[in-house]
């Protein structure tokens, strides 16, 4: 009797491994063709926001010794008048944040942060406007 070389073995137990998966795939397929489908509504909507300005305001750090206490925000149009401002420093150690509200004829705001953050040479500074 003829022995298989060792390759062939390992091809046919592949190629029963592949056969065997495939079934499986075929049940799994099988079982999902068999779920009840229900039509349904899919939407997008489109929301225009609003914007008080459409320039960029100046920030300017604000330092107490070696730390940033606030912002001060300037540059806000009137149709800022009334907004909340929200500024974010970042310094890669520390974040702090803080808010305050935007005159009614606009101009500049000063944003104080809750902790102050040291001042560092790689900073951001996050400004957020929201309403009025």
């Amino acid at each position: 009797m003829r022995r298989r070389p060792a390759y062939l073995a390992a091809v046919m137990r592949n190629l029963i491994l592949l056969l065997a998966l495939a079934a499986a795939t075929g049940l799994t397929v099988g079982a999902a063709v068999s779920l009840a489908w229900s039509g349904g509504a899919l939407g997008a909507n489109v929301i225009t926001i609003q914007r008080c300005t459409s320039t960029g305001p100046s920030v300017i750090q604000n330092l107490s010794g070696s730390t940033v206490a606030s912002v001060t925000v300037s540059g806000l149009p009137s149709t800022c008048g009334g907004a909340t401002i929200q500024a974010t420093i970042n310094n890669h150690t520390t974040t702090a944040s803080g808010s305050n509200t935007v005159p009614a004829g606009g101009g500049s705001v000063t944003v104080t942060f809750a902790t102050a953050p040291a001042a560092s040479t790689a900073e951001q500074i996050d400004v957020v406007i929201t309403g009025p």
